[in-house]
């Protein structure tokens, strides 16, 4: 013995890991037990259990296709609100300067000699004449 049952659903246009999304009810009403980790959808049958499994290799293609997007998406909404951000600093603070710094405030004004230790005793090095020697 066994029964029809009708399930009215919205079918969407768009390639996605699940071939359908059932509601928490529709899984009760067939007594179905989802397992997510296997895309498998099982229920009682008239004849033992009834077993739905997807095709993992599509499934998995379509999962990073919608990684992918998502992604992308986010990137696109990243960059928009960065965008926006900019365009509340002044025109001033923009700016990018061209030239480097002087670092004649960072130079030591006095410097010493120091040999490098290796065999070659004319391999020096200039370091800051006022260094903690530790």
């Amino acid at each position: 013995m066994f029964y029809i049952e009708h399930i009215s659903f919205l079918v969407a246009d768009f390639n996605t890991a699940y071939h359908a999304i059932l509601s928490r009810l529709a899984l009760t009403k067939f007594m179905a037990i989802p397992h997510y980790p296997y895309m498998v959808l099982k229920m009682p049958a008239p004849r033992g259990v009834l077993t739905m499994q997807a095709n993992l290799i599509v499934a998995y293609s379509y999962e990073k296709e919608s990684l992918a997007l998502a992604k992308v998406v986010g990137l696109s909404a990243h960059m928009d609100a960065c965008l926006a951000e900019s365009k509340k600093v002044p025109k001033a603070e923009q700016e990018i300067l061209t030239m480097e710094a002087s670092r004649q405030a960072t130079k030591a004004k006095e410097t010493k000699q120091v040999g490098l230790g290796l065999a070659n005793p004319s391999k020096t090095v200039k370091i800051g004449a006022h260094l903690d020697p530790k």
